[in-house]
C-alpha cells in the first residue's frame, strides 16, 4: 500500500498528466502533456524522440496499471504499482534514464537550469520559478544535473518514501 507521501507526490503528476482533469490518464494526456512540452521547448529538432520517450512511458503505465483494460489509468491503479516501484527498481531507472534523455534537450549529457525549467513547466501548465528545486538536485552544486543525479533523484520520487529527500521534490516543490 502507497504512503501517505506517495500518495501526495504521485497525485501531484497525476493531477497534471491528466489534461482534461476526468481523473483517468489515457493516451490522450500523455499526448497533450507531450504537444505542451514540445511548445515549450519551442522544436529544438528532437520533437519526435521526445514523443517516442513519453508515448513510451504511456505504454509501461498502462500495461502496468491498467487492470480493468480499459485503456485508461486511475488514481487507484497508479498507486497499485507506485506501491510495488521499490521491487521494480530495474523498471524505475529504465524511465528515469528515458526521461533524462527527454529533458536534456541539447543532448551533451546533463540537465541545465533552463532545461529543468521547461520540463516542470510543460508537466504543471504554469510558470512557477524553479530555482530553489533545481539548486536542491543539483547534488555536487556545478550548475547541471547529471545522468546519475537524475536517476537518483527520480528512484527517490517513484521509489522512495523520504520526505527530505532531494528527489521527493523532482516535479517541484511538495
Amino acid at each position: 500500500m502507497a504512503s501517505d507521501l506517495q500518495r501526495k507526490k504521485t497525485s501531484i503528476v497525476f493531477t497534471a498528466m491528466d489534461s482534461n482533469g476526468d481523473g483517468f490518464l489515457e493516451r490522450a494526456d500523455f499526448e497533450a502533456l507531450t504537444d505542451r512540452w514540445v511548445r515549450i521547448r519551442g522544436g529544438n529538432g528532437e520533437d519526435d524522440r521526445l514523443r517516442q520517450i513519453m508515448m513510451g512511458w504511456w505504454e509501461t503505465l498502462q500495461v502496468a496499471s491498467d487492470h480493468d483494460h480499459d485503456n485508461r489509468v486511475d488514481m487507484d491503479e497508479v498507486l497499485s504499482v507506485v506501491s510495488d516501484l521499490g521491487t521494480m527498481l530495474d523498471l524505475v531507472v529504465a524511465t528515469a534514464e528515458s526521461m533524462f534523455e527527454a529533458v536534456d534537450e541539447d543532448g551533451d549529457g546533463q540537465v541545465s537550469a533552463p532545461e529543468y525549467g521547461r520540463m516542470i513547466h510543460a508537466w504543471t501548465g504554469d510558470d512557477s520559478p524553479t530555482d530553489a528545486v533545481f539548486a536542491r538536485l543539483d547534488l555536487d552544486g556545478d550548475g547541471v544535473i547529471s545522468k546519475s543525479e537524475f536517476v537518483r533523484h527520480w528512484v527517490e520520487f517513484w521509489a522512495g518514501d523520504d520526505a527530505d529527500a532531494p528527489g521527493t521534490h523532482v516535479f517541484g516543490e511538495i
